[in-house]
């Protein structure tokens, strides 16, 4: 006996259970296996997401086509392949590579990235949730591809768009961020999803979702949809435009700055949510005014007509607004200043408008209030938010206010002077303004200056792109003055002024930003400008200084340092010989002092120093982190200014005193102009050159012009020579070629006769052939003609005879039959009078009915001998075309004879074919004959049908009547039916001899 020893079954691998899966997956043939298979894949995907796709990634998404039917297993296998994208992080297979070799997988054909999107049309909530997070995941591995297979994909985009409109969050969600992810960068796929009406279903989403106050993320997802599809896409701009949706924009604008109708607080996440929604709102509203763009004009003036200036006025200067909205209050104000700038219309009317006070202690009692605030015009409570607002956090919305402020000037020179005049005429008066530019200028910095320097860099700024490259602003600025002469006190130019305060600013060692806000002023006021030179040289001391700091040594100062000189480099390049330190002086004492090497090293640390060269690049706005002043110390102004007289400057010590620039200013001249005397100088050298020249050259055309006489007088006697010579000899080669002529033309002339001669002959004999066979051919085709109208004649007529003798003998039996029944009617008994009376009234409708019969077998008749006269017509016309198509051959035969016996048995041919159809017609007209003899007979059994009917229904009333039974109405309705069937039959036969007929005719046709 041997023992049975039981033993456990090997236990699979991983690596071999995924491999019978994938192997079920690709061979199950019914569905429930295959979801089984799929499932037991999806519990590995996560975990070894490289064995499951190697191994049933084609398989799975082959599912995905067979059974996209069944909802289930679209779930299960989407749900894998999601989980495949997406496996754990501390999974021993996870690698980037997945993704990017999932992603070739689906967008290397066309049909799987469109397999997904029809998933998208059914209802189902996971198909259409897991396949746009699938396109997601595909789109984040493979960018290009993936746009590219979803713009080609038939309604790709539509498909997508549409799901907008889901009701479900979590669908349309995965629909915004899809969108968002495709359309930053093509501008096709931009276009496309405008085109499908996006802009009315984002703003039906942000509506429904509360708007900005009320809306979570959803609501700043579709403002940064709306902007991927907005940005540098003029023709969505303009459908956004003119669809109406700036209206949109606007109210919900409006709603960002008024307060909660309930007064309840918000949540600190929640406001943090609604600030994010207006800066998304704020973002998207300066994308339509990108300075330069096609159609920046037209949406600024749409904007300023729905009031979203307005608007964007009122949120930044809102009192309701909290700290955290500061950074919306300073883009609002920023989105201001795109609206408005180069555009001159709206800079004018800018001014007009009333905001706020953002200033606590307003005092404005009498005058337009708004919540209990004081309102006053935007151009003041810009100018009070500048200068007037010291708290650290503020910073952001005074640079703002700044910034839309420049836009005011921005290439406008009469803003810029009225509101220089304006604010000269404040300087002036007794009434002290703590926002008036010039005041805060030409008064020396306060002991505050330490907690607030911008106060004075701001004014510098503002000063400065009021006067920058502006003659007539700079003349007024500069005939400002301090001082009164009359009564003893030294008159100081505005210029010599603020180069004292910043004078005292360097020896005072005042924050650097105040310092660098002069020198901004005073670079770009001096440059160019001859009179503000000489009252900066006014005072010797002041170049003195700026040379200390130049030449300190010191690391700590490389801007002011650059910038000091760069100012003396400007007032030397522009100073003159009149000047109240003439340039032959300065010169000197530059170089004495400051030296060539030093000024050149200055300022190319000022030119490399990264808040110059990377100014662009570094974001000039307050760091709330470090609890600093912001390091912003230039205006985008000066920095291009620099940049672009950068070269001109360090150059310019190097120019000899004697040579002074000429500078045009408001039209007139001012200096002496290097560059005209150089080109004096120059013009007179050219022209001592020229005069040489021309001396030199003419003694050489002296030379020339004798050796040139004497060499025409040798050339005009060979000449006359050679034209005697030439001319004997044309003479006798004319007479030459004459006689050939003569002889060539007599030869012409007999060859001419022969070739006529031979013409003719042919002519005639080709003429003769032509006439004897169209001869021979009209005979036989009129012998053949009159044949088969013979024959034709001869069949209608008789035809016709037995047609007229069929209707007649019908109409003789139709009498005989009615006096027949007639008499047998008056020989009924009395006492049946009634039912006599009801069989002739039947009798009488049968003869009616016969007589119908009758007349349409006539009308019949009459139409079959009007199809047969039709026939015979066409056959006439048939072979009128006949006679014309070989009258026509006859004449093509005169153009070549060779053709003629060819066209002769064309005609033979076709005049076969008509004895053909002359043939099928006597057959249809014999078939007609046997058809009517067939009616005729089924006609005369039908009577006697109907006789034996009537014999019958007499003897069984008289049996019944002899047995003493009452004949009743339903009976004799019975017989009424019995006659109406029979009248039924008799109808049908009719109905099938007329369809008979209809055949034939269209046969003969």
């Amino acid at each position: 006996m041997f023992s049975a020893v039981t033993t456990a079954p090997a236990k699979q691998s991983v690596g071999e259970t995924i491999t019978v899966l994938s192997g079920r997956l690709s061979s199950a043939t019914l569905l429930e296996d295959r979801r089984a298979a799929i499932q037991g894949l999806r519990s590995f995907a996560k975990e070894y997401p490289a064995s499951v796709a190697s191994g049933a990634l084609r398989s799975l998404i082959g599912c995905l086509s067979k059974d996209g039917g069944d909802v289930d297993t679209v779930k299960v296998v989407l749900e894998t392949l999601l989980m495949l994208f997406n496996p754990n992080e501390d999974s021993p297979e996870a690698s980037e590579e997945i993704a990017l070799w999932l992603a070739d997988e689906f967008t290397q054909r066309q049909e799987n990235i469109t397999l997904l999107l029809d998933f998208l049309e059914t209802p189902d909530f996971y198909s259409r949730l897991y396949s746009l997070q699938l396109l997601i995941a595909i789109l984040a591995a493979r960018t290009e591809r993936t746009e590219e297979c979803v713009f080609t994909a038939p309604l790709g985009i539509s498909r997508l768009v549409a799901i907008l409109d889901d009701r479900r969050e979590a669908v349309r969600s995965e629909a915004i961020t899809l969108l968002t992810y495709l359309s930053p960068s093509n501008i096709d796929i931009q276009k496309l999803v405008a085109f499908e009406d996006a802009f009315k279903r984002i703003f039906t989403i942000i509506e429904a979702e509360g708007s900005l106050l009320e809306g979570g993320q959803v609501i700043e997802d579709c403002l940064i949809l709306l902007a991927n599809l907005l940005r540098l896409n003029a023709s969505n701009q303009t459908q956004f435009r003119e669809t109406g949706c700036v209206q949109q924009l606007s109210k919900m604008l409006q709603s960002a700055y008024q307060p909660p109708e309930d007064g309840e607080e918000v949540a600190p996440w929640a406001q943090a949510q609604r600030n994010r929604n207006v800066y998304a709102l704020l973002a998207v509203i300066r994308l339509f005014l990108v300075r330069g763009a096609v159609g920046t004009m037209q949406n600024q003036s749409a904007f300023w007509h729905h009031h979203l200036l307005y608007h964007a006025l009122q949120l930044a200067f809102s009192h309701s607004a909290e700290n955290p909205i500061k950074a919306e209050c300073s883009q609002a104000l920023v989105t201001c200043a795109d609206i408005i700038r180069g555009n001159s219309a709206l800079q004018e009317s800018f001014a007009q408008l009333q905001v706020p006070s953002p200033l606590e202690n307003a005092a404005n009692e009498n005058g337009p209030q708004a919540n209990g605030v004081p309102k006053v015009y935007v151009i003041d409570g810009l100018l009070d938010l500048t200068l007037c607002v010291h708290a650290l956090q503020a910073f952001d919305i005074r640079m703002a206010a700044c910034e839309c402020l420049k836009a005011y000037f921005y290439n406008h020179s009469g803003i810029r002077e009225h509101f220089l005049r304006r604010a000269i005429d404040g300087h002036k008066s007794d009434i002290v303004e703590s926002a008036n530019v010039l005041t805060t200028l030409l008064r020396s910095p306060t002991e505050d200056s330490t907690v607030d320097p911008y106060r004075y860099w701001f004014a510098a700024c503002i000063m400065l792109h009021l006067i920058f490259e502006n003659g007539t602003t700079k003349d007024l600025a500069r005939q400002v003055t301090e001082g009164n002469e009359e009564e003893g006190e030294e008159v100081v130019t505005s210029i010599q002024i603020i180069t004292s305060h910043l004078v005292t600013s360097l020896n005072r060692s005042d924050d650097e930003r105040i310092t660098i806000g002069y020198l901004m002023l005073l670079l770009c006021w001096l440059f160019e400008d001859l009179d503000g030179v000489n009252d900066l040289l006014e005072e010797g001391s002041n170049v003195q200084r700026l040379i200390q700091t130049v030449v300190k040594n010191t690391s700590s100062e490389p801007l002011v340092q650059g910038l000091c000189s760069m100012l003396l480099g400007v007032v030397y390049e522009f100073s003159t010989k009149d000047s109240p330190i003439p340039r032959g002086t300065l010169q000197p004492l530059l170089m004495t002092n400051m030296g060539r090497d030093r000024y050149i090293d200055r300022m190319g640390k000022l030119r490399a120093h990264p808040f110059v060269r990377d100014f662009e690049m570094i974001p000039q706005k307050l760091d709330p982190l470090t609890g600093k002043l912001p390091e912003v110390y230039f205006d985008s102004m000066f920095v291009e200014f620099f940049k672009d007289n950068f070269s001109r400057i360090l150059r310019a010590v190097d120019r000899d005193p004697g040579m002074e620039i000429s500078v045009i200013t408001n039209g007139v001249q001012k200096g002496i102009s290097r560059e005209l005397v150089d080109s004096l100088r120059s013009q007179v050298d050219e022209k001592e050159n020229a005069l040489q020249e021309c001396q030199a050259s003419l003694s050489h055309l002296e030379q020339q012009l004798g050796q040139e006489r004497a060499d025409s007088r040798r050339f005009k006697e060979t000449t006359t020579v050679d034209f005697t010579r030439l001319k004997a000899m044309n003479e006798s080669l004319q007479r030459n070629h004459e006689d050939e002529i003569r002889q060539l033309r007599e030869e012409h002339g007999v060859k001419e006769a022969e070739l006529q001669k031979h013409v003719e002959t042919a002519r005639k004999e080709a003429a003769t052939e032509i006439e004897r066979l169209q001869k021979k051919a009209d005979a036989e085709l009129q012998t053949k003609v009159d044949e088969y109208e013979k024959q034709l004649r001869a069949k209608v007529e008789g035809y016709e005879k037995q047609l007229r003798d069929t209707v007649e003998g019908y109409e003789k039996q139709l009498r005989s039959k009615e006096e027949e029944h007639q008499r047998q009617m008056k020989l009924k008994d009395e006492q049946h009078q009634k039912d006599i009376d009801e069989v002739r009234k039947q009798t009488e409708e049968g003869r009616k009915r016969r007589q119908s019969e009758a007349d349409r077998s006539s009308r019949r008749a009459e139409a079959e001998k009007a199809d047969l006269k039709a026939t015979i017509s066409r056959l006439e016309v048939d072979l009128m075309k006949a006679n014309k198509s070989k009258t026509q051959e006859a004449q093509a035969a005169k153009e070549a004879s060779s053709r003629a016996e060819k066209k002769a048995a064309e005609l033979q041919k076709k005049v076969q074919q008509l004895e053909t159809k002359a043939k099928q017609t006597d057959e249809l007209i014999q078939q007609k004959e046997k058809e009517k003899e067939s009616t005729q007979g089924e006609l005369d059994d039908m009577l006697m049908l109907f006789a034996d009917a009537e014999e019958k229904a007499n003897k069984y009333k008289e049996k019944l009547k002899a047995l003493g039974e009452t004949i009743s109405d339903d009976e004799d309705g019975d017989e009424d039916e019995d006659d109406e069937e029979e009248d039924e039959e008799e109808g049908e036969d009719e109905a099938e001899d007329d369809e008979k007929e209809e055949k034939a005719d269209g046969e003969v046709d």
